[in-house]
This record gives C-alpha cells, sequence and structure tokens, in this order.
C-alpha cells in the first residue's frame, strides 16, 4: 500500500513537473491538445496537461531581419540592375503566423522578391536609382497589406543596393563627367560675364564721375570767369568815375594800361633775352597815362 501511494506521489510530481512551462519574455507558445490547437502561452509561468497537451511552436515574437536575396531586374527601358534589401517584420498573432502559413520568412522572402520585380519593373532606370524612398514605401505597403492574413506586420523595408551592369555603370560615369564639365564651363562662362559687367558698370560709374567733375570744373570756371569780369567792370567803373571828376579821358587810359600789359608779356618771354623800345614808344606811354 505504501509503495502505491508513493508511486501515485512520484507519478503526480513528475505530471506536475512536464506540465510547468516557462515561456521566455521575447516567445509565445503555441500548445495542441490531440492534435488541435489548444492556446497560446505567454511569457511567465504557465501550466499544461502533460498528457494530452504538447508544445507545437515556440514563436519569438521580437522584430526580426529578412535579408533579401540579390536579384536582376529589368526596368521599363530594358536595363538590367541588380537589387538587394531588407526587410523588418514582427509576429503580431502567433496563431496566424503558424496556421496560416507553413514557413512565414520564406514565404516573405519570396513575396518581397516579386512584388519588388513588380514595381521597379513599370519605372526606367533613372527612376529606379532616384526613387528608392518611394519604391520602399510602395514595397513596404503591399507586403504589410498582404502578410495581415499571417498575423505579422511589415515594420520597414529597405533597399541596400541598386546596380546597373559595369558598362552602363561606366557609361553613367562618363555622362556624369561630361554634366560635370559642362556645368563647370557654364560657371566659368557666367563668372566672366560677371566680370565683364562689373567692369562694364565701373567705367560707367567713372565716367559719369568725371562728366560730373568736367561740369563741377566748368561751372567754377565760368563762376570764377564772371567774377573776374565782375570785379574788372567795377575796377572800369571806379576807373571811369574818378578820371571823369579829374578831367581825364578813360578810354585812353584803359587803351594804355593794355599797351603797358603787353609790354610786360613781350619781356616775360623765353625767347626775349633783351626787349629796345624806341624813345618815342616811351613819350607815347607818357603823353596816354597824362591825357588819362
Amino acid at each position: 500500500m505504501i509503495y502505491l501511494i508513493g508511486a501515485i506521489a512520484l507519478l503526480v510530481l513528475i505530471l506536475i513537473i512536464k506540465g510547468v512551462r516557462i515561456v521566455p519574455q521575447a516567445e509565445n507558445w503555441i500548445v495542441e491538445r490531440f492534435g488541435k490547437f489548444a492556446t497560446t502561452l505567454s511569457p511567465g509561468l504557465n501550466l499544461i496537461n502533460p498528457l494530452f497537451s504538447r508544445i507545437a511552436k515556440k514563436i519569438d515574437v521580437r522584430e526580426k531581419v529578412l535579408d533579401m536575396p540579390k536579384q536582376g531586374i529589368i526596368t521599363s527601358d530594358n536595363a538590367i540592375v541588380e537589387v538587394d534589401g531588407i526587410v523588418y517584420f514582427k509576429v503580431m498573432d502567433p496563431y496566424k503566423s503558424f496556421y496560416g502559413i507553413e514557413d512565414l520568412e520564406y514565404a516573405i522572402s519570396n513575396l518581397a522578391q516579386t512584388t519588388l520585380r513588380s514595381i521597379m519593373g513599370k519605372l526606367t532606370l533613372d527612376e529606379s536609382l532616384s526613387s528608392r524612398g518611394q519604391i520602399n514605401s510602395e514595397l513596404m505597403a503591399v507586403l504589410d497589406e498582404a502578410t495581415d492574413s499571417w498575423g505579422t506586420k511589415i515594420t520597414r523595408v529597405e533597399l541596400k543596393d541598386i546596380a546597373p551592369p559595369a558598362e552602363l555603370a561606366q557609361a553613367m560615369a562618363l555622362q556624369l563627367r561630361a554634366e560635370r564639365e559642362r556645368r563647370a564651363r557654364v560657371l566659368e562662362a557666367e563668372a566672366k560675364k560677371e566680370a565683364a559687367e562689373t567692369e562694364a558698370q565701373g567705367m560707367k560709374a567713372a565716367a559719369i564721375l568725371q562728366a560730373e567733375a568736367r561740369k563741377i570744373s566748368a561751372e567754377r570756371d565760368a563762376e570764377a570767369r564772371e567774377r573776374l569780369a565782375l570785379a574788372e567792370a567795377n575796377a572800369i567803373k571806379v576807373v571811369t568815375e574818378t578820371l571823369k571828376d579829374s578831367g581825364g579821358d578813360p578810354l585812353t587810359y584803359l587803351i594804355g594800361q593794355e599797351y603797358v600789359k603787353s609790354l610786360g608779356k613781350l619781356g616775360e618771354s623765353q625767347n626775349a633775352k633783351f626787349l629796345v623800345l624806341p624813345s618815342n614808344v616811351l613819350e607815347s606811354i607818357q603823353g596816354i597815362f597824362k591825357k588819362a
């Protein structure tokens, strides 16, 4: 009797040990009973019936990274490019991910490759190289919708490399070099044009300043001559009034004054070493001033 009780107690202890399941934080376990889905074990301590239940699948619910293999894709302008990428996904419903698809990662990889060929096949080579962000967004939307029935969420899609054929890449490099040289020539021509325009504007400004300076100088000269003429007129007026009071002839005085100035200019000439005047000239001058 004691042995029987001990055996039963040992069996119960073994069943309890077999039935206790500790699920890690990053996993969910699928439990089947008689080959049929029974429940999903969450992280932590769980109990199952070890006689009729079993752990069918341990599913990692963390975000995973799936590497898409490199594949050749023909664009709409018949250019062949090699493309590879990465798909980030996360299992949201362990039941659907296990029972909805046989091999989840294989299915996502193939779906991503076929969808990528379909998307890039509608684009030209230039569009494929310049629209990587648009391709990523469109591919992610298609994959996320398709994997919803598998209890999976596509969180991110990135194309790692889009490589055209070697000869095409060389032609593109030559084209890029030619374009850069063309831009350099255009920039150089624009710089020369701007320099010529700046120089012309400077010359124009200088000419304007010179014209204004000449105008101001002419105006000042005219003002000076006007003042000199006015001063001479005033002087003549004073002399005329003085001579009239003394009974002299103003006209004779002015002629004699100009005569004397002319003689002085003759004496200042560099070619005139001597100035010889006849005696009657001096007498004429004296006569003029006596009459004045």
